[in-house]
């Protein structure tokens, strides 16, 4: 064949092996670092770009070491698939340079360096739409048992914004919690959280000021040992002032509300935070703009009573716009449910199923493009390094 040579009469020929392909397995992942000491658990404090800051998972109040990332930022799963690490995460991380089998290793100027290796499956996933344009999904916390979704009294609560983010809650797995702040610039903070129990079926609400402590003590009822929470909401919400709160101490910065109303954007990172009786908290940036990934089952969960009244529809894929013998809208004309809340059943139910079609047009994109790439490596081995087309 032309461009190869031919090999010399009784010498053994060198193969190269082809390579072997596993369906979700990257085959360019990076191995563990040479001379290694055997894995330990890590629980994720901050991820920054190409580390991480993590602690023991079984002592999440002592000192955060770094521990580098791969190249690419990637962590596999047990099933191999490659994933950025985010803050909760439980990491396997391994010490280059001494001993680190039994132990955390000792930190100080000659501490072993860590190298994170591996993720571990995540019990919870706080998952929200990516920030932009694309259809990428964003994980803001992982392995959280509570969420507390943060929103203020004053101004006057987003009763949108709370069904759109327990609707992120109930989806993650973890149990919701409705935590309303600056209870005490109101007049009437329980008649207003009243008002936001009607929109938060099943889920607790609790009307709070940090400044007195007032209605604080169900929130900390929840800082069991080992509890992990997290707080989401909008910026200026109180989100940070309620940390500090819980934590005892000045872990986070607050910032002032706008002229307009609005919040600064105070926290600028995603922290876990340890606190007293061994619970641990994760602050978040302000979300402003919070992206739905949400599944039919966690829609129902936070509409319940809209479900309940889809039951009885004539048609069971009714869409509650025009359809005769629709029970939600028949609800909406006798007030038995406000018009509101159908208005935002609606808009998050679209932009959920908006958000599912981009995701799958994203996934089948990239089957084709790992399977072009699995053809093309193929080829490559069985031709052999340099050698030209035949």
């Amino acid at each position: 064949m032309p461009g190869r040579a031919a090999p010399a009469a009784g010498k053994a020929v060198a193969r190269v092996p082809r390579p072997t392909y596993r369906r979700g397995v990257s085959t360019s992942a990076p191995h563990p670092p040479a001379g290694t000491g055997a894995p330990l658990r890590a629980r994720v404090v901050r991820a920054e770009r190409g580390a991480l800051l993590v602690v023991p998972d079984d002592d999440l109040g002592a000192a955060a070491r770094r521990a580098e990332l791969p190249r690419d930022g990637l962590l596999p799963l047990p099933d191999g698939t490659r994933t950025p690490p985010t803050v909760g995460d439980v990491v396997a991380v391994v010490a280059v340079v001494g001993d680190a089998r039994d132990a955390w290793p000792a930190d100080g100027p000659h501490a072993p360096a860590l190298h994170a290796t591996a993720l571990h499956p995540r019990r919870t996933a706080v998952v929200r739409d990516s920030a932009g344009r694309t259809s990428l999904e964003q994980v803001v916390a992982a392995n959280v048992d509570v969420v507390l979704v943060v929103e203020h009294l004053d101004p006057d609560p987003d009763l949108g914004r709370v069904e759109r983010l327990l609707t992120l809650a109930w989806r993650s797995g973890a149990r919701p919690v409705v935590v309303l702040t600056k209870a005490d610039l109101v007049p009437d903070p329980d008649g207003m959280a009243a008002e936001v129990a009607q929109v938060a079926i099943g889920v607790d609400v609790h009307a709070v000021s940090v400044l007195d402590g007032a209605g604080l003590d169900p929130v900390r009822a929840l800082l069991a040992p080992g509890v992990a929470l997290v707080a989401v909401g909008a910026s200026g919400a109180g989100k940070s002032s309620l940390v500090n709160s819980l934590a005892g101490r000045q872990v986070m910065a607050t910032g002032e509300i706008r002229a307009d109303g609005r919040g600064r954007h105070t926290t600028t990172h995603r922290e876990l935070v340890p606190l007293a009786g061994g619970a641990v908290l994760v602050d978040t940036p302000g979300l402003r703009g919070v992206g739905l990934v949400a599944a039919p089952d966690a829609l129902d969960t936070t509409f319940a009573d809209v479900a309940a009244l889809a039951a009885a529809c004539r048609f069971t894929d009714c869409s509650h716009e025009r359809e005769p013998g629709c029970a939600v809208r028949a609800a909406v004309a006798s007030g038995e449910l406000a018009e509101r809340r159908l208005v935002s059943w609606h808009k998050l139910a679209r932009e959920a199923a908006y958000q599912a079609r981009r995701a799958d047009a994203r996934l089948a994109a990239e089957e084709r493009a790992r399977w072009r790439r699995i053809t093309r490596d193929h080829h490559r081995a069985l031709r052999g390094h340099g050698a030209p087309r035949p």
